[in-house]
């Protein structure tokens, strides 16, 4: 999304999950798995699971993998991120 289309809307940034429950939970299931990338891609990757998770969308990994393939990240190849947020929304790995 171009920041252009945000005006006029409610954005929230990593910042604004700063005292929200399922958002540590999300953050210590990326320590635990080991999914902690590089200061751009975590907080777009927490982002979007915290999206997903808040819309129902991790029935499974299969439904992970297509909410976050959005989020481009060079550092990884996404499996300890798709095990980390199956984690937190109970989804089977």
């Amino acid at each position: 999304m171009f920041a252009v289309d945000c005006d006029g809307r409610n954005v929230t940034t990593i910042e604004g999950l700063a005292n929200d429950s399922k958002a540590d939970a999300l953050r210590e299931a990326f320590v635990e798995h080991g999914a902690v990338q590089c200061g751009f891609c975590t907080p777009g990757m927490i982002m979007q699971a915290d999206h997903l998770m808040r819309n129902g969308c991790c029935g499974d990994t299969g439904s992970i993998k297509r909410g976050i393939e959005g989020n481009l990240c060079r550092c990884t190849g996404y499996k300890k991120i798709v095990d980390a947020i199956a984690a937190v929304s109970g989804a089977p790995s």
